[in-house]
């Protein structure tokens, strides 16, 4: 997958082996040109970037139906991506994080679907929030969000 920033490409290895219906969705809503344009409304420092809220307040996600969580055996490290949900497990939409470093107690609680294996440099430069929130005013956007297998 394809995701571009201002900053540069970011290339994101999917993983349908452990999250397929996540998987599945992305795809979809890429397809859809779902993901452009939209902020990275919540990032913190040392810890991760949360985008994929058409809404920018975090609260927003896409019309289709809320999914499973799809626990696997892989770990939150540095350049995983997960899905972001509310305290419900099966209440994963839209929205995804990407992490900036490792974070232990995040296993087994979300759904991991990706790893980024190229551009982390450009994750790493996306712009940072306020306070313990990390929500971010005038955010950083996504520009596009492509299933590699169809850009041409």
């Amino acid at each position: 997958m394809y995701l571009d920033l201002k900053q540069g490409r970011v290339v994101i290895r999917l993983l349908p082996e452990i999250a397929p219906k996540t998987v599945q969705r992305i795809k979809t809503l890429c397809r859809q040109g779902f993901y452009d344009g939209t902020p990275f409304h919540r990032v913190i420092e040392g810890f991760m970037a949360q985008g994929g809220d058409p809404t920018g307040t975090g609260t927003g996600g896409s019309k289709l139906p809320d999914l499973p969580l799809e626990v696997s055996q892989r770990h939150f490290v540095r350049g995983v991506c997960g899905m972001a949900r509310t305290s419900a497990p099966n209440s994963a939409n839209s929205q995804f994080f990407i992490m900036f470093a490792p974070a232990p107690s995040l296993d087994g609680q979300y759904t991991i679907w990706g790893q980024v294996v190229r551009g982390m440099e450009y994750v790493d430069e996306i712009k940072r929030g306020s306070g313990s929130s990390g929500i971010v005013s005038d955010p950083d956007r996504i520009v596009h969000m492509r299933v590699a297998a169809d850009v041409k």
